[in-house]
């Protein structure tokens, strides 16, 4: 009779413990597969690109950290889509990450009809690491130092017309181009590329008087002279760019939230391994000549763990989405 009121009742705790063994060897034998196993970070964007060059920054130091060699693969067109699809149809096994700003996870599903992937549902923040600025330059063939002689150039030169160029269609440089037009009574049109670095080589070459994109984009080619940032997003100063004043300085409403950067996995990635490349990422960007390296591509570094950079992504979300709204957009 004892004995067996002790086996009905030690039953579940049995089943429960079993299961519990069953997981614990499920997750040892999973972390023992991802090392040596190389870890793919995705990036929207081509080779030669801010979003590039940041994720091979990391990318070196990370596989330290993991003890796996962790691969840059650029999957790069229509605004870094191509490569949230990617991540979408991975395996949710830690082998496959997005590195991602701001456009691919925040506008991206806003302005496009069937983007293929919705953030929400499809994808699960890993970490946060930057803000950085997205800005208005100005190219060499242009006499301009500032946004008013650009302005008085365009209209004088230009017969108040002209194109700015734009990382990708439908992204946050072409509301910009939208905004300027809009304030300053000009007919500015943007011209999208796939991506920054085909943006930045017509603006060497004058092909276009001025473009839009990030800090990182621009800021050697603006050191070297070859181009010039007249105008930046945020609500103070860059300390990069000091003397270049912000949109809200200059009469623009609703700039102040910086884009961000971050990285992504796909739904259903276990937490650990979302945890154990979380932690290794804040270690890389705690070593000095991390940082240095990517605040001089103009960034300004900040680690935020998983919930602190996932109500990043939803604050700036819904900051964009009341913007585009009121731009009358329609997405395509």
């Amino acid at each position: 009779m004892f004995c067996s009121r002790w086996i009905a009742a030690s039953a579940p705790r049995r089943v429960f413990a079993l299961g519990l063994l069953a997981a614990i060897a499920g997750f040892s034998g999973f972390a023992q597969a991802q090392q040596g196993t190389p870890i793919k970070l995705l990036v929207g964007f081509p080779a030669g690109a801010g979003s590039d060059a940041i994720a091979r920054t990391l990318a070196e130091k990370l596989k330290d950290q993991l003890g796996a060699p962790v691969v840059v693969e650029n999957r790069a067109g229509a605004g870094g889509q191509i490569a949230a699809q990617a991540l979408k149809a991975a395996a949710p096994d830690g082998h496959t990450l997005f590195l991602s700003h701001d456009h691919s996870i925040s506008i991206l599903p806003q302005v496009v009809k069937n983007a293929g992937f919705n953030p929400a549902t499809d994808f699960v923040p890993v970490a946060g690491f930057a803000t950085f600025a997205n800005v208005l330059a100005v190219s060499g063939g242009t006499p301009a130092k500032n946004l008013d002689e650009y302005l008085k150039w365009v209209r004088t030169q230009r017969g108040g017309k002209d194109t700015i160029g734009v990382p990708a269609p439908a992204s946050i440089p072409e509301f910009l181009v939208k905004m300027i037009g809009t304030k300053y009574k000009i007919d500015v049109q943007s011209a999208p590329y796939r991506g920054s670095a085909p943006m930045t080589a017509d603006m060497l070459g004058n092909q276009i008087s001025a473009g839009i994109a990030s800090v990182p984009d621009f800021i050697e080619n603006h050191r070297a002279g070859k181009v010039r940032i007249v105008a930046t997003i945020g609500s103070k100063r860059q300390a990069l760019l000091p003397q270049v004043p912000t949109f809200t300085e200059l009469g623009f409403a609703n700039l102040e939230d910086l884009p961000y950067y971050g990285v992504f996995a796909p739904v259903g990635t276990p937490q650990p391994v979302i945890d154990r490349f979380g932690d290794a990422l804040a270690k890389v960007l705690a070593m000095p000549d991390v940082k240095q390296k990517l605040t001089t591509m103009g960034l300004t570094i900040a680690y935020e763990p998983q919930g602190q950079f996932a109500g990043r992504v939803r604050s700036y979300t819904q900051t964009w989405e009341g913007i585009i709204k009121a731009s009358g957009f329609t997405p395509q």
